[in-house]
């Protein structure tokens, strides 16, 4: 079983994840629903496979940690990679990112939402579980601004799943832990290098969370996602990251910097049989704020409730608004902006060189005693030609 090969099936059929493990059999989901496949892997097969398509440094790395994220070009199809150990043995958990330019439109998101790119100052959160489209969503707003704002913005992600090249304005995207040591440092550096947008890909730690609040509060607009399974869960789980003592203090700083709070879930819709985002929102008004500063977040559901005229939407008045909907955009359900800055995962035929002699790469040593292994770019005749 190659990768690649699996990979571009599963491309072909519209799949958003593939799930490898040995001995078990291949499992893409679709539409949200998981489809095992007749394909199970051999053990030894698949962890050949999987180094071959990391490479030296990434398979250093993962057996370092027992675990590797990154993003890579497998046979055309960007996708976003974590290797894993089992009991099992080692497996892999692939996102494919497919070839469509991300937009709020292409991703069936309400027009209302275009408001958040034109934003001067403030705090964007985009919340919900995992897999539910955070990302592309994120990647829609800042193209967005890209495409109709002259601005300078910095994006810290871990990793990198969607490259968005220059246009109107300048986009500076950062990878934790090749480009910076942490999210922290990132957005450090980040206030010291004259940003007008900053998006942060993940904010978990008390300290990305408690430095992403001073940006949005320094003139700057800042998008950034958090796991929670809605808007008043959001809030709490921000302002429950830090101790007790600090809390009220915190509350009222991210009273004083709250814009929107948009919650999603992906579901499948029978109507349009198509994939939709369903979400809650929630946008910063002088009723809003007071029970952030409060904390008396039970009230805010009662203000989403009431607050159609200001931009918010329940979960089931959103659903309703996408029955009555009829031009969607049909594209592939999971999507982002595609360009050939990824590194290319090397080919079935360059495979079979890799492994047997890892020394064949070639192999920089930086005074540091780094040890590189240039990407391999291209197919194998490309790099014959070279």
């Amino acid at each position: 079983m190659q990768i690649e090969e699996l990979l571009l099936s599963a491309h072909a059929r519209g799949a958003s994840d593939i799930h490898v493990e040995p001995g078990l059999p291949v499992v893409l989901r679709i539409n949200s629903v998981l489809h095992p496949l007749e394909v199970v892997p051999e053990p030894g097969e698949l962890r050949d496979n999987i180094r071959a398509l990391l490479g030296e440094v990434h398979w250093g790395e993962f057996l370092e940690r027992q675990s590797c994220d990154l993003a890579l070009k497998i046979g055309g199809v960007r996708c976003r990679i974590n290797v894993l150990r089992s009991m099992r043995g080692i497996g892999i958990a692939i996102r494919l990112l497919y070839n469509t330019n991300l937009t709020l439109d292409k991703l069936n998101l309400h027009p209302l939402l275009h408001e958040l790119p034109r934003l001067k100052h403030g705090m964007v959160v985009i919340s919900g579980p995992t897999g539910c489209g955070k990302s592309s969503t994120l990647a829609a707003l800042i193209n967005e601004i890209n495409l109709s704002a002259v601005r300078h913005v910095i994006t810290l992600e871990s990793p990198i799943e969607y490259i968005i090249q220059p246009q109107s304005s300048i986009i500076r995207q950062r990878e934790v832990g090749r480009d910076t040591p942490s999210f922290g440092q990132g957005l450090l550096d980040a206030l010291r290098e004259d940003p007008d947008v900053l998006m942060v890909g993940e904010m978990r730690e008390p300290e990305t969370l408690r430095l992403t609040l001073n940006a949005a509060q320094t003139g700057r607009v800042v998008y950034a996602t958090v796991h929670s399974g809605s808007c008043i869960e959001a809030l709490e789980r921000i302002i429950g990251a830090f101790p007790a003592a600090e809390q009220n203090s915190v509350a009222a700083q991210l009273a004083d910097c709250m814009e929107a709070i948009i919650c999603q879930r992906l579901q499948f819709s029978t109507t349009h049989s198509l994939l939709l985002p369903i979400c809650e929102i929630l946008r910063s008004t002088s009723a809003v704020r007071a029970c952030i500063r409060s904390r008396d977040f039970f009230k805010i559901a009662s203000c989403i409730e009431t607050g159609a005229e200001t931009g918010m939407w329940t979960t089931a008045r959103y659903k309703a608004w996408t029955e009555t909907k009829t031009n969607w955009f049909r594209g592939a359900s999971v999507t982002g902006v595609v360009e050939d800055d990824l590194p290319m995962a090397p080919s079935p035929v360059e495979r079979k060189q890799i492994l047997p002699s890892p020394k064949s790469s070639k192999v920089e040593a930086s005074k540091g005693g780094v040890i590189e292994i240039e990407p391999f770019e291209g197919s194998l005749t490309g790099i014959l030609k070279k």
